[in-house]
């Protein structure tokens, strides 16, 4: 197990042109799981193959365990990875695929064993071992490539996207068994991932990046109530949350087919401010309980009936609203939906910089400002 710290890291490519990933910091706790989020080219996979040594960082430190490494080849970094391709070798058993490394570092044929047993039962492969990858599933697959990683003891664990290829089921089983078996094993983990939901189910701390810059850090709760920007509030979250773009006046924000009345502590941070701003609200955080003061109107788009839950999209001005309802409910597309929303719940951001100005929870937290 190992600290893993990134200072100032950067990663350009050229000499001209935006770094694809620009002063990045981050420092892990032993044996922590970190998740790295965002679209496609934030910089997330630049990030972890810096981290295996296999970019170069063209700016900054990356140590582990107090190591620099920065100038270190891959092989001499004592880190495991794990890619979207399983990458087998289709000629060989899963015993041989688990126990290539080992065999290429000349351990002895008794220890070798001992580690690819150790790592069959504990992924529950071991009736496997004898088999070819072609005579394996999509997750038999996917453990095995775990295995292989495992039987080398890594001072960090890198994974990025290995979940990609699975059908929807199989991902959340498998990630459920990488959690289970980082709290088994403790080794310090980088997970890279688009998709914000295994983000916040696998993540103690995730890592928020676009544009190859970190937006915010934090463990996912705090990311999901208390976000930094406008981004990050929209990313995490499922479905997303919603923005509209609003008025301000005594103590109500307006806008065409909406009006939401603040609490006491938006009201004072808004008190101090003119103009309009973005107001983020979840989907929800929507309810049935709507008054002069506080609702959202609109016509129905579209209705999703999921069972437990029923999700409404609404066209409210120019802006499509989408509302999460418990239960299953009989709305018809066309049908006018009023909707309502505590005022503690909204989360207001600057229109210009897309910052947070005040943020709702659900423990009506004071308002911030920045």
């Amino acid at each position: 197990m190992a600290i893993v710290e990134l200072k100032n890291v950067a990663k350009r490519y050229g000499s001209s042109g935006n770094n694809a990933v620009d002063n990045f910091n981050l420092t892990t706790r032993d044996g922590e799981f970190v998740v790295l989020v965002g679209p496609s080219g934030c910089g997330k996979s630049t990030t972890m193959r810096m981290i295996a040594g296999l970019e170069r960082n063209t700016g900054g430190e990356i140590l582990i365990g107090e190591r620099d490494v920065s100038e270190v080849p891959p092989k001499e970094r004592d880190i495991a990875m794990v890619f979207q391709s399983y990458a087998l070798y289709p000629h060989m058993s899963v015993a041989e695929n688990m126990a290539f490394s080992l065999k290429l570092k000349k351990r002895p044929a008794a220890e070798i064993k001992a580690k690819v047993d150790e790592a069959a039962q504990t992924l529950g492969i071991e009736k496997l071992l004898d088999r070819k990858p072609r005579e394996l599933s999509g997750g038999q697959r996917q453990r095995v490539a775990l295995g292989r990683a495992i039987v080398r003891s890594p001072q960090v664990f890198l994974m990025d996207e290995p979940l990609s290829n699975l059908d929807a089921k199989l991902r959340v089983d498998m990630r459920a068994e990488i959690v289970k078996l980082h709290k088994r094993l403790k080794v310090t983990t980088f997970y890279v991932t688009h998709d914000q939901v295994e983000a916040m189910t696998m993540g103690e701390r995730i890592v928020v990046m676009k544009d190859g810059e970190i937006q915010q850090t934090d463990t996912p709760i705090n990311l999901y109530e208390h976000p930094a920007n406008r981004f990050v509030a929209g990313f995490i979250g499922n479905p997303s949350m919603n923005f509209l773009r609003a008025r301000h006046a005594s103590g109500l924000l307006e806008g065409e087919g909406f009006r939401l009345a603040l609490d006491e502590p938006h009201a004072r941070t808004m008190a101090s401010r003119g103009g309009d701003v973005w107001v983020g609200v979840r989907p929800e955080h929507l309810t049935d309980a709507a008054d002069e003061r506080c609702h959202v109107t609109g016509e129905v788009e579209v209705v999703e009936t999921l069972g437990a839950v029923t999700v409404v999209q609404l066209r409210v001005g120019e802006s499509i609203v989408t509302a999460q309802l418990a239960g299953h409910r009989q709305i018809a597309v066309g049908e006018r939906l009023t909707l309502g929303c505590p005022s503690d719940k909204l989360h207001l951001f600057d229109v210009e910089t897309d910052d947070v100005i005040a943020r709702g929870s659900v423990s009506a937290m004071d308002a911030v400002t920045t």
